[in-house]
């Protein structure tokens, strides 16, 4: 099954949409990737490489991040896997957090939910 990550600069905000996904797609390899670790906001190489770990597989991660160091630092760490298995998607964290899991839960792969995510990038919310 593909594994998902959210990065964000907060835990609490992380673990939150992870929490949410669960709620839709409770088996989902889905990690958090959130805040500092003395509990400040930023990012932390370290929290990003061991989420990536946690839910990698060969079917492949995607990581969602939610803004600026987040996605500098999530691209430092992904030098260390290989580029078509681990994919950075630009989108929307929390809407693409709970399709990218429902469909890894419906046994899409990496590109098709890729695909997904880009689609949701693109739904208007009204």
């Amino acid at each position: 099954m593909v594994g998902i990550v959210v990065v964000s600069h907060s835990e609490r905000l992380a673990e939150s949409i992870v929490d949410l996904t669960k709620m839709m797609a409770d088996g989902a390899h889905i990690a958090a990737a959130g805040g500092l670790e003395d509990g400040s906001f930023g990012t932390s190489y370290e929290r990003i490489k061991a989420a990536i770990d946690q839910v990698y597989s060969e079917d492949g991660v995607v990581v969602l991040m939610d803004m600026g160091s987040a996605v500098m630092t999530t691209e430092m760490v992904l030098d260390e896997y290989d580029s078509a298995k681990v994919r950075m998607a630009d989108a929307p964290v929390v809407e693409s957090a709970v399709a990218a899991s429902v469909s890894a839960m419906c046994g899409s792969d990496l590109e098709a939910i890729l695909e997904e995510i880009e689609d949701v990038k693109n739904t208007p919310k009204f």
